[in-house]
């Protein structure tokens, strides 16, 4: 008996001095893509981070339907609205995944106040070659130019990459609680208590209210 209380005294106090999950780090919002091939996360920090679904294998069948981290990055972060004296948090209420298109994968990713889209994309190449640039990307000399070179695409390891394309914001006066990607796969709307926006993904500073 003596030993269990022990063992579970030991147990409490290496819990509380590995914290191994913060506030920041709690989970918020899940999200399919219309595949399943891939699974986006977004958490009280801001952060948004994909898994991609392992391939089936015949070598290892157990591992079917297990997700690996694809890719990691920052979505939001903390701002405050000086007009009204009020904090925005950076957490990730929703996400949204578009259909994909080519290549590449894009999501919409909201905190309260802000929608973005994303793109994620693979890159295995790297250029070289450049007239104008040295290998290290510094300028070159002009004068120094005695022939034309044609840049070269050679492998690297590879890379995935999320670059922001769009910023949808100052819209709403409540927080959003909700986004929704149309079927035309060029418009989605966003929510709040009072309002539903209707946005089209290629204009930024316009939207239309369609309910108050």
């Amino acid at each position: 008996m003596d030993e269990e209380i022990d063992t579970r005294k030991i147990n409490n106090s290496f819990l509380r001095d590995h914290n191994y999950a913060t506030e920041a780090d709690i989970i918020s919002t899940v999200e399919f893509n219309p595949t399943g091939e891939l699974l986006a996360t977004g958490d009280k920090g801001g952060r948004v981070v994909v898994f991609q679904r392992e391939q089936e294998s015949k070598n290892h069948p157990q591992r079917r339907g297990e997700y690996n981290v694809y890719s990691t990055f920052q979505s939001h972060e903390p701002e405050f609205d000086y007009l009204k004296s009020l904090e925005i948090e950076e957490k990730i209420n929703k996400i949204r995944w578009l259909p994909q298109q080519n290549a590449a994968y894009f999501l919409l990713s909201t905190n309260d106040k802000t929608v973005k889209l994303w793109k994620i994309s693979e890159r295995d190449k790297r250029p070289e070659g450049y007239n104008l640039k040295d290998e290290d990307g510094r300028i070159r000399d002009p004068t120094t130019i005695t022939a034309l070179r044609v840049p070269v695409l050679r492998p690297m390891d590879l890379m995935v990459e999320a670059t922001p394309r769009r910023i949808f914001s100052n819209a709403h006066t409540y927080h959003i609680n909700s986004i929704s990607v149309n079927s035309d796969c060029e418009t989605y709307m966003s929510t709040d208590d009072l309002r539903i926006n209707l946005w089209n993904l290629e204009i930024t500073n316009r939207s239309f209210s369609i309910l108050f």
